[in-house]
């Protein structure tokens, strides 16, 4: 099985066991019909969602997977894209009519089985920086009620508070304002998104139940994302 220098999968004339030309498939290209049906989903949600977004994530399964150098396209009889990753791996998904009308493949120029490609909701960045902690919280309940319309599981989880991520350590200046004091939130190296264990990040987390309601959250500079984090 061989990609071509624009990224294009071909599969071989001819495989002697139909199983075998299954599994390569699947360790070189993923339909994007499949994940088009998975990000339509957000698209069609009726309930409130303007405090969050959703990208097309591709993370690493190990260690030894790194975004560094990876690049995912998007390949069909009549299309040819090159979708951006952050740093976190994440890629605005393009909703085409056309490329799923020809069963399009998303690919990268490495082994997909070393990846996993899930939708990833995040909550909107403020041009401004400041973020009311009433709107943070009620961000983060949007997630949550999106996350149990599609996951049965997040049924008995609740809001914990949101992190703020970058990818240097001079960027991840957030503070918290009550009033006339300020404090600002610890910096730590983790993961981006909740539930995941790898990634080297900046981050600074907003706990709910550390502070009050009243006040607001003020990040210096724009963070690559801002999650949710559930209990």
């Amino acid at each position: 099985m061989k990609t071509t220098t624009t990224l294009r999968i071909t599969l071989p004339a001819l495989c002697l066991v139909a199983a075998t030309c299954a599994v390569q498939a699947q360790e070189e290209w993923i339909s994007y019909r499949d994940a088009y049906r998975q990000m339509v989903v957000f698209a069609k949600y009726g309930k409130p969602k303007h405090f969050l977004q959703i990208h097309y994530q591709v993370a690493p399964r190990d260690a030894s997977a790194a975004l560094e150098g990876l690049h995912l396209t998007l390949t069909g009889k009549n299309t040819q894209l090159t979708l951006p990753l952050d740093a976190t791996g994440r890629a605005v998904f393009p909703l085409l009519k056309a490329a799923y009308d020809d069963n399009a493949v998303l690919a990268l120029n490495r082994r997909m089985a070393s990846y996993r490609f899930i939708p990833r909701v995040s909550i909107l960045s403020r041009n401004d920086g400041i973020y009311e902690a009433a709107d943070l919280h009620a961000a983060c309940e949007q997630a949550l009620a999106y996350q149990r319309f599609v996951d049965s599981s997040y049924g008995a989880k609740k809001c914990a508070g949101v992190r703020f991520v970058f990818v240097n350590r001079a960027d991840a200046l957030v503070q918290v304002k009550f009033g006339p004091r300020e404090a600002p939130l610890p910096v730590v190296d983790g993961p981006a998104f909740d539930g995941e264990a790898l990634g080297a990040y900046r981050t600074a987390t907003y706990r709910f139940s550390d502070w009050s309601t009243q006040g607001q959250v003020v990040s210096q500079n724009t963070p690559l994302a801002i999650a949710p984090l559930f209990d």
